[in-house]
């Protein structure tokens, strides 16, 4: 292994997230961890501008050209290139064709090559593997709802996307129904009001109808997504990730009892590590040892 501790950063819809982690037990460094919002509908420079102004402060005395940078990034992405082909997702269409590598690394005063993008489905699997809730798993399928939907799959102790964000499903694509984006159309249907995001819903669950029609709804679409996968994939365990899983009493028993209904009974586990998942996998991609990732492009 030749550098032992990497910075993790993880790029979502709405934030970034970085810390230093230590390669050889697989955790973050203590006191590194920055957090901040993200105006995904921002101009190029301000959304690199942020992203650098977290990622320095997670390094703090370290020199970014003299530190490796593992970052977990949602796709659609051509990961290895480091070209971003977000289009038409509300989130980061000023990046549309440009290279984030070369981008990041010009903000930091570091090198394109310091800089190992991957995909962030796939980091979340890998370290909810190496140290959470699918920890000794030989196979696995892991999700993350949030701004948009992603999708792993570990088989034989490989990880990788399973792209699945754009699956035909209903009327449109399985992002359509199992998303941020989704739950505030669905409650702007059901009840003509605006909320949010799902932080939001669930704070209206226990006194608005409408909000628990949405993740009553919700659980409904989960299981019908899930269910051909968990009969051709036959996983050990489904990990569920992402900011809607905040919410996870308001839909997850829901989804498990209509998977039962439907003759599956495959656990479906929380994320043990949270944002740390992401952060510690998107690291690994500098680990020696680390598991082997398919390639993607999504």
């Amino acid at each position: 292994m030749s550098h032992k501790t990497v910075l993790g950063v993880d790029i979502g819809g709405s934030h970034i997230t970085a810390a230093m982690v230590d390669l050889e037990t697989k955790t973050i460094v203590p006191g590194t961890q920055a957090r901040a919002h993200v105006n995904a509908q921002g101009t190029v420079q301000e959304v690199v501008e942020a992203w650098a102004a977290v990622i320095q402060k997670a390094l703090g005395a370290r020199a970014a050209a003299e530190t490796k940078l593992g970052v977990s990034m949602p796709g659609p992405f051509d990961y290895e290139e480091g070209i971003c082909l977000f289009q038409n997702q509300d989130k980061y269409d000023c990046l549309y064709s440009l290279n984030v590598k070369e981008l990041l690394a010009s903000q930091l005063k570091s090198k394109p090559e310091n800089i190992k993008l991957s995909n962030d489905a796939g980091c979340f699997l890998t370290g909810e593997v190496f140290g959470g809730a699918a920890k000794g798993a030989s196979s696995a399928i892991g999700i993350t709802l949030g701004t948009g939907l992603g999708s792993a799959t570990l088989q034989h102790g490989i990880a990788g996307d399973a792209d699945l964000w754009r699956a035909p499903f209903k009327d449109g694509i399985a992002e359509d129904y199992l998303s941020t984006r989704a739950c505030v159309q669905a409650y702007k249907r059901l009840s003509g009001k605006r909320v949010k995001d799902v932080k939001a819903l669930a704070a209206l669950y226990a006194r608005d109808a409408d909000a628990r029609e949405v993740f009553r709804e919700f659980a409904e679409n989960l299981a019908l997504f899930l269910a051909p996968y968990l009969r051709d994939l036959e996983p050990e365990v489904v990990i569920i990730g992402g900011n809607i899983a905040n919410a996870w009493e308001l839909f997850v028993p829901a989804t498990v009892r209509n998977l039962a209904s439907m003759g599956l009974h495959v656990p479906i586990k929380k994320a043990a590590l949270a944002e740390e998942a992401a952060l510690i996998g998107a690291a690994s991609y500098w680990h020696a040892e680390q598991p082997v990732l398919r390639d993607s492009k999504r």
